[in-house]
């Protein structure tokens, strides 16, 4: 249904579940819904971890507090095991980035019209509730990520020896110049945009599904979205680790000196 409550075909439902709510024109477009359930999602990750933090026993853990030690010991442990530098930086942004990625993946686990209802009874016409489906968000995600790739890089190895890893590799001599760069830019720019593409991909494949699946007549429903939901689980854990282990992989190779 559209907000002034006639009937939607299919194309049409698709293409309004799809749609942010935006205002702006052009570069300077901002997707409020996007904004709005990311920065909800970080005020909750941060006041829950805080608050578990703060009431911490060394006795006997309740549940809660159990599962965030388990999540922050098994963040700590990826990241010895993959980070081979010294950076106080990279453990808690590595359980920023895991813990975010899946908390934002997790909005695809509310029925498709819940949210966009409430929304709707409320005047508002768009609400697409899942960041990660948005390429604003992914990108945004990866280019950070990118920033500090360049950063580390030439904190570690100096400006000169940054510009010399992209211009006398793989091949050390500076006949060579034009093709080093050219292939090496094209290496470090790929990352950031796999980053960005992978994690947008996926998501965005399986809330369409949601969607294809709510167009369906409700006796079919909950036969089909119950088990793509459970099968859903293991998409959104997994692209939370794989954004954070690859992040984790580009910044560890960044900070090496050759």
């Amino acid at each position: 249904m559209s907000a002034t409550g006639e009937a939607l075909t299919s194309t049409q439902y698709i293409q309004h579940h799809l749609t942010n709510l935006a205002v702006g024109e052009g570069f300077w477009t901002w997707h409020l819904d996007t904004l709005f359930v990311t920065l909800a999602l970080g005020i909750l990750f941060l006041g829950t971890f805080y608050k578990v933090g703060q009431k911490a026993t060394t006795g006997v853990p309740g549940k809660f507090q159990c599962f965030v030690e388990m999540c922050i010991e098994f963040v700590n442990d990826t990241v010895k095991e993959s980070f081979h530098g010294r950076n106080a930086l990279i453990a808690p942004l590595s359980l920023t980035i895991f813990m975010m990625v899946i908390l934002m993946n997790t909005m695809d686990l509310v029925p498709v019209d819940f949210i966009p209802e409430a929304a709707k009874a409320m005047g508002i016409d768009y609400m697409k509730v899942v960041p990660t489906t948005d390429l604003n968000t992914t990108f945004a995600m990866s280019l950070s990520i990118f920033a500090l790739i360049v950063g580390f890089s030439i904190k570690v190895k100096g400006f000169g020896g940054f510009t010399k890893e992209l211009t006398m590799n793989p091949f050390n001599h500076w006949l060579f110049i034009p093709f080093n760069f050219a292939l090496e830019m094209v290496t470090l720019l790929a990352k950031p945009i796999s980053l960005a593409l992978r994690l947008f991909g996926n998501m965005y494949a399986g809330e369409l599904i949601f969607i294809l699946i709510a167009l369906m007549p409700w006796y079919l429903q909950w036969g089909l979205s119950v088990p793509w939901a459970i099968f859903h689980i293991l998409v959104i854990v997994l692209q939370g680790f794989i954004f954070m282990m690859l992040s984790m992989v580009y910044l560890s190779s960044a900070c090496e000196e050759h």
